[in-house]
């Protein structure tokens, strides 16, 4: 059987966990802080974790190997 190829850029944006739940880094705190709260920036310090069983199924498609 053929290795299946990982979609890189999905690779570089989400994470697997033990469970197999997929960890994400929320986007729109690397340039224009400024005129950001402060608040908001804590806020998107943090990791979220996706809950949408379909698009967990999609991009456990597209990251083969965890």
């Amino acid at each position: 059987m053929v290795k299946l190829k990982t979609k890189r850029g999905v690779a570089k944006r989400f994470k697997l966990t033990k469970k197999g739940r997929i960890k994400y880094s929320p986007g729109g705190k690397s340039h224009l802080a400024s005129n950001k709260k402060a608040k908001r920036l804590r806020s998107l310090r943090k990791r979220g974790i996706l809950d949408n069983k379909k698009e967990t199924k999609y991009l456990k498609r597209m990251l083969p190997y965890g």
